[in-house]
C-alpha cells in the first residue's frame, strides 16, 4: 500500500478513457503520468477495425509512448450489455475522457447527460475537431486540417513559398494538454461544489488560442500576419544565420539588445547607423542586415558564435537534429529521457514529463498494456462478480 506522502499527485483519481487518435490519449497520458488510475476502454479485437487490431500496430514507438501508464479493458459499446457495463463503471469514476464524433456518444448512450444522472460528480471531458455543435460539428477534424483552417499554415514557411504545416501534430498535442488542465481545474472546483461538469475542447479552439500574439495583431491592431520564414515577425536580427560549418539561431529578445549583438560580432559601427539603429530600420533593411551579420559569422564555426553570443547575453543556439537534442549536455543534465519497462517489448526510452516536483514526482512509467490485459482485474475493482464477468465474455462484450 502506497503511503500518501509517497504517492504521485493524482493518486486516487479514477479515469475512464474512451479515446483514439492523439488528442484524447495525450490528455489521458497527462493524468496517468501524474498518478491517476487511467483505464483505457477499447473494443474487443473481434469488433475492432482490422487495421487497428493488429498487435504490431500497438507495438509501434508512437503508440507505446502515447498510451503508457494505463490499465486496459475491452468493452463492446455497440452491445447493450457493453453500454450497461460502461455506465456502471462511470457511476464510480471521477473522470471520463472521450474524443468520439459528437453524435456517437448520444446515439450509443454514454453522453454527458446520461452519465451525469448516474454520477453527478463525474467530470466528463470531450475533445472534437470543431466543437460539439455548430455547422462543422459533424466533420472529421484532424490536426493538419486545423493547422490550415486555424491560420497556422498561413504564418509558417517562407514569404516566397507555400503555406507550411508544422512537423508535429501541434493541435492534437496542445488540445490534450489543455483538456487535462481543464479536468484538473474541474477536480479542484468539485471540492467546493461537490459537482462534476462537462468540459468541451476542440482543435479549432486550440489553434485559435495558439495564434497568441499573431491573433492579437489582427483582433486589436487589424494586421494580418504573413510568413516570415525563420525570422521573428516583429524583431531583427532574429533568425538563422550561416556560420562556417552550420547555421546558428540568433533571437534578439528586445530592442535594448541590439548593441550587445553588435559588440559580440564586432559590428559596433552598426549600432547608430541609421539603416539599423531602430527595429523599424532593421526590418526594412533586413537583407542588408543579414549580409552584414553573415560576413562575420561565416568566418568561424557555429559553436564559436553560440558561445560568444550567449556570453554577451544574446540568445543563440545551434539547429539540432532530433538525435543531437538528446545528446546535448543540458538535456542530459535535465534527464529528459526516462526508461520505461514493457512486459512484451522490454526496456524503452520515452521523453518524460517536463516538470520537476520537489516531493511528489510523476510515477515511474510502465509500457502500454496489451488489449484487454486488465479487463478482469478492473471489473472486479468496480464490483463485478466472477459470474458477471464470465457472462460478459460469453456474450462477446469483453
Amino acid at each position: 500500500m502506497m503511503a500518501d506522502e509517497d504517492a504521485p499527485p493524482l493518486h486516487g483519481l479514477r479515469v475512464l478513457e474512451l479515446s483514439m487518435a492523439r488528442a484524447g490519449p495525450v490528455a489521458a497520458r497527462q493524468l496517468a503520468d501524474w498518478g491517476a488510475d487511467v483505464i483505457k476502454v477499447e473494443p474487443p479485437a473481434a469488433v475492432e477495425d482490422p487495421s487497428l487490431a493488429a498487435q504490431s500496430w500497438r507495438e509501434t514507438s508512437d503508440i507505446q509512448n502515447l498510451t503508457r501508464n494505463r490499465r486496459c479493458i475491452t468493452l463492446n459499446l455497440k452491445h447493450p450489455d457493453g453500454i450497461a457495463a460502461l455506465r456502471r463503471l462511470a457511476g464510480q469514476a471521477d473522470i471520463l475522457i472521450e474524443n468520439y464524433r459528437p453524435d456517437v456518444k448520444t446515439r450509443l448512450g454514454f453522453d454527458y447527460e446520461t452519465l451525469a444522472a448516474l454520477n453527478p460528480r463525474l467530470i466528463y471531458a470531450s475533445i472534437s475537431g470543431f466543437g460539439q455543435d455548430g455547422p462543422y460539428a459533424g466533420r472529421p477534424g484532424v490536426d493538419q486540417i486545423l493547422q490550415g483552417m486555424g491560420g497556422l499554415m498561413s504564418i509558417n514557411g517562407f514569404p516566397d513559398g507555400p503555406p507550411t504545416r508544422l512537423g508535429i501534430a501541434i493541435n492534437d498535442f496542445v488540445s490534450g494538454l489543455l483538456v487535462a488542465f481543464g479536468v484538473m481545474a474541474a477536480v479542484y472546483e468539485r471540492q467546493r461544489s461537490g459537482k462534476g461538469q462537462w468540459i468541451r475542447g476542440s482543435l479549432l479552439q486550440t489553434q485559435a488560442f495558439l495564434l497568441d500574439f499573431q491573433a492579437a495583431r489582427w483582433l486589436q491592431d487589424g494586421e494580418v500576419a504573413g510568413r516570415a520564414g525563420n525570422n521573428h515577425p516583429l524583431l531583427r536580427p532574429s533568425g538563422l544565420y550561416a556560420a562556417a560549418d552550420a547555421p546558428i539561431n540568433i533571437a534578439m529578445a528586445g530592442p535594448n539588445m541590439w548593441p550587445r549583438v553588435c559588440s559580440a560580432l564586432g559590428l559596433d559601427r552598426l549600432v547608430d547607423d541609421p539603416d539599423f539603429a531602430s527595429i523599424e530600420a532593421r526590418m526594412a533593411n533586413n537583407d542588408q542586415l543579414t549580409a552584414e551579420i553573415e560576413a562575420v559569422t561565416r568566418t568561424r564555426e557555429a559553436a564559436h558564435w553560440v558561445e560568444k553570443l550567449n556570453a554577451a547575453g544574446v540568445p543563440c543556439g545551434p539547429v539540432n537534429t532530433i538525435d543531437r537534442v538528446f545528446e546535448d549536455p543540458q538535456a542530459k543534465h535535465l534527464s529528459l529521457v526516462q526508461h520505461v519497462e514493457s512486459e512484451t517489448l522490454g526496456t524503452q526510452r520515452h521523453v518524460r514529463q517536463p516538470l520537476d516536483f520537489s516531493r511528489t514526482p510523476p510515477r515511474k512509467s510502465a509500457g502500454a498494456p496489451d488489449r484487454g490485459r486488465n479487463t478482469d482485474e478492473v471489473l472486479a475493482d468496480f464490483g463485478f462478480g466472477t459470474d458477471e464477468v464470465a457472462a460478459l465474455r460469453a456474450a462477446g462484450v469483453i
